[in-house]
């Protein structure tokens, strides 16, 4: 075992950004924690992964690598075979097996009403783009935030494209088969299921799970204690 605090790295998922990690970086930054949060471009899986696998090649020493949502897919992919990443914590986020998508995740158990609450529309590097609608947003995403800040955070999501979503994980070696994991969800999650979460984290063989009662999908703006104690955890 090094000395060395890990660097922690967040990457955020569909519909969001990075400044949805906010309270969670004041978190880590009160117990000792560098850590950068991550611009996801959220445009297709392979890029996302080979973008965020760049940043995490930029960084000395060991790091924790966090995601939520989406971003479950990208890391799963980014850090297979990185010998720097040394624990991975799935926030709210899919954690798929070799082919697996986050379209086809979410409906394995059912729960999910995100379908409902989308806007499509076409982008020129082809296909579709999504969208949360306003009427929807605070609902379907973070319930358990004031209406303000979910006003702020619908205005500030970022769209992810249909490509990015319905793509199977390209590895044949997801990270968190080789990399211990932790997991961290809320049982009231409109996105992915509660069902689907816990099927993860068992899949995963995952060395902690902390699920939240009451919460949303947005659990690092609207839990970022719970969220920072998981990455504490996984981090020691």
């Amino acid at each position: 075992m090094t000395d060395t605090k890990p660097t922690v790295v967040l990457v955020h998922g569909a519909f969001a950004e990075s400044a949805s990690w906010n309270g969670v970086i004041e978190g880590l930054y009160g117990a000792g924690y560098d850590s950068v949060a991550v611009a996801n471009p959220l445009r297709s899986l392979a890029g996302d992964a080979a973008y965020v696998r760049d940043v995490l090649k930029s960084i000395p020493g060991p790091i924790v690598l966090v995601a939520h949502s989406y971003g479950g897919m990208v890391i799963s992919e980014a850090a297979a075979g990185l010998s720097s990443v040394t624990a991975l914590v799935y926030v709210c986020a899919f954690a798929p097996e070799t082919g697996e998508s986050a379209f086809e995740l979410s409906t394995k158990f059912p729960g999910s009403t995100l379908g409902g609450a989308l806007n499509a529309y076409p982008v020129s590097s082809g296909g579709n783009e999504f969208a949360i609608r306003k009427d929807a947003f605070h609902h379907q995403f973070c319930a358990d935030v004031p209406v303000k800040d979910a006003a702020l955070m619908f205005h500030t999501q970022r769209p992810a494209t249909e490509a990015a979503l319905s793509t199977g994980l390209p590895t044949g070696d997801p990270a968190w088969k080789a990399i211990p994991s932790w997991f961290v969800f809320s049982d009231q999650d409109l996105n992915i299921p509660v069902a689907l979460h816990r099927f993860m984290a068992e899949r995963a063989g995952a060395k902690g799970v902390r699920e939240i009662a009451g919460a949303s999908h947005a659990l690092s703006v609207s839990q970022p204690e719970a969220v920072t104690q998981t990455i504490l955890e996984a981090a020691q």
